[in-house]
């Protein structure tokens, strides 16, 4: 089940909660178990969000609602962006 987060809605999603997100997320890796001081659980991440690996292909889409997690090759997320 996603995370529910107040103010986030399909078409709101502003630079306050990039922001936000960045804050969360930068310096941790994305994974399937729980969240930890190092690590974000994937299951957490709003439900339109999709994980930017280095070398993948993307498409170029605008999604206002869409959250990009980019990750490291060591699977470290830099930043986050919205689209």
């Amino acid at each position: 089940m996603p995370l529910v987060v107040p103010g986030v809605t399909a078409n709101n999603m502003g630079e306050d909660q990039i922001l936000e997100w960045t804050n969360k997320l930068v310096g941790k890796t994305i994974s399937e178990g729980p969240s930890s001081e190092t690590t974000f659980c994937k299951t957490e991440l709003p439900e339109k969000t999709r994980v930017i690996h280095p070398g993948s292909i993307v498409t170029r889409d605008y999604r206002e609602d869409r959250l990009n997690v980019h990750v490291n090759e060591d699977g470290t997320v830099s930043h986050v962006t919205k689209g």
